[in-house]
């Protein structure tokens, strides 16, 4: 499976795409960084985004898009650019037909070094053993976009094979 993880962010949109299976090697397909300038008006900001994901799309063709969660913070324009950048990053994977996951930042830790609560440097340093890099994924927005592409192929199709179960029982109680 190919997965396309996106670290959504106005300033930095951390794209990596992974190729692997569960309990398989995994190969790094791709890393990189979408960047806009923060004296742009947020709409080009976001159609800056919207332009670099289709980029990446089109070039490594995922089967499918995990976008980091957007979860509230104290710092409210923060959430509201990271929610528009996510949501440009599902449109442009709804766009294709691609399935779209969304995890948590803890989930997306958790998979990757065992533990929700770790910081970036361990995330970066088990994704870089992962992948059997030379080097760490920089800046921590790429590291954090493979994680998350890592997460949904380790655990991305249990989570949908549950989902779909769920969606069934309810339709059988009807």
């Amino acid at each position: 499976m190919r997965v396309l993880g996106v670290d959504p962010g106005l300033t930095r949109c951390g794209v990596g795409v992974v190729e692997g299976v569960p309990g398989a090697p995994l190969t790094l397909v791709h890393v990189g960084v979408i960047r806009t300038d923060a004296d742009l008006d947020p709409a080009e900001r976001l159609l800056r985004i919207e332009q670099g994901l289709e980029r990446v799309l089109e070039e490594f063709s995922p089967e499918a898009v995990a976008v980091e969660r957007v979860f509230a913070q104290h710092n409210v324009s923060t959430v509201i650019g990271t929610a528009q950048a996510a949501g440009v990053a599902m449109l442009c994977a709804a766009r294709r037909g691609l399935p779209v996951a969304t995890h948590t930042p803890s989930e997306a830790k958790a998979a990757i070094t065992g533990s929700g609560r770790a910081d970036k440097a361990q995330v970066t340093l088990m994704v870089t053993r992962l992948l059997r890099l030379s080097a760490a994924p920089k800046p921590a927005d790429a590291a954090d976009a493979l994680a998350l592409a890592i997460c949904h192929v380790w655990r991305g199709d249990a989570q949908a094979r549950l989902a779909a179960a769920v969606r069934r029982g309810r339709g059988a109680r009807r």
